[in-house]
């Protein structure tokens, strides 16, 4: 086998013991990992269990026959995709096109050859195996798509998609939310001045410095060029403007390297939100309330925090 080929897992189920062995022999001296259920019942269990890249079941058990497994783990919702393979010592096309219409992917009729069962095997592990790269690839693009490549942080929408679920959850609970608007001061003069290196420099500090500031259950990211956004929650507001005003000092206080040179930096933040029960239920409106406080924190002379009260919604 290819060494792609021997990570491939396969679940024989069958309650005759000689047909398991005709089966497993074959496949083991091959390379695959086998894994062998004695009947219906324990073929399920061993499959919640394995994931196995392709189940090879008899279609006649006592317990559980191989309609009721194929409909079972066709029920699964969860990934990977699995190939099944029915044996079965009947002939009739009706019974074959019912097993196909339940979830079977291919068949063998007893007694097979040797050869054919490693051929069709060798399918339903490719088979398997280029589901399993699409749902790599597809797990990756959903990062990418939600992660800001210059930061790490979530970007846009990541932020929108989480807070908008927390901001329900905490209209419907009672628990506080605040949204805080981040942006750095002067960034275009670091960029004309330094370069974008330089620039790019600064945003990973700040984000970084976002990132270690607040807990595990609250949010930071990044919205597009310098602005950041911060959601916190179960916190009064006196908490929330000491954690964003200790971010404010950080960043003021750090120097930050790139080549030979250093440059100082400071970033102005309005926050906006509501503690304790609350009609609250629009995402926009609470960032748009942060937004005008920190315009105001821009106009009274940056390096600072400025608070907008929630209304009603």
């Amino acid at each position: 086998m290819s060494q792609g080929e021997e990570k491939f897992k396969i679940l024989i189920v069958d309650d005759s013991p000689v047909s398991r062995k005709l089966v497993e022999l074959p496949l083991l001296e091959k390379g695959y990992e086998v894994i062998i259920a004695t009947n219906g019942r324990s073929g399920v269990e061993l499959f919640e269990k394995h994931r196995p890249d392709v189940v090879i079941t008899d279609w006649m058990m006592p317990d559980l026959t191989g309609k009721e497994i194929c409909h079972r783990i066709r029920a699964s919702s969860e990934d990977p995709y699995s190939y099944i393979i029915v044996l079965t010592g009947q002939t009739s096309k009706d019974n074959l096109v019912e097993a196909l219409g339940l979830g079977a992917d291919d068949y063998l009729t007893k007694p097979f050859h040797r050869g054919e069962l490693l051929a069709r095997v060798g399918v339903g592990a490719r088979i398997a195996g280029l589901h399993r790269q699409i749902e790599r690839k597809n797990k990756l693009w959903e990062g990418l798509a939600l992660t800001d490549s210059l930061t790490g942080l979530p970007n846009r929408r990541a932020i929108e998609d989480w807070a908008v679920t927390q901001l329900s959850s905490a209209a419907r609970h009672g628990f506080s939310f605040w949204v805080a608007l981040a942006d750095l001061d002067h960034f275009k003069q670091v960029n004309d001045t330094f370069g974008h290196d330089a620039g790019d420099a600064v945003l990973k500090k700040f984000g970084r410095i976002l990132k270690n500031s607040i807990r595990r259950g609250d949010l930071c990211g990044r919205l597009g060029g310098e602005e950041f956004l911060l959601v916190l929650t179960h916190t009064n507001r006196e908490n929330a403007l000491r954690v964003i005003d200790r971010i404010r000092m950080e960043l003021a206080n750090t120097a930050i390297s790139f080549g030979t040179c250093t440059v100082g930096v400071t970033a102005s933040f309005g926050l906006a939100g509501f503690e304790g029960s609350h009609k609250a239920s629009n995402f926009n409106r609470l960032r748009e309330l942060a937004d005008t406080a920190l315009y105001s924190a821009k106009r009274a002379g940056r390096n600072r925090i400025e608070f907008t009260p929630a209304p009603a919604f």
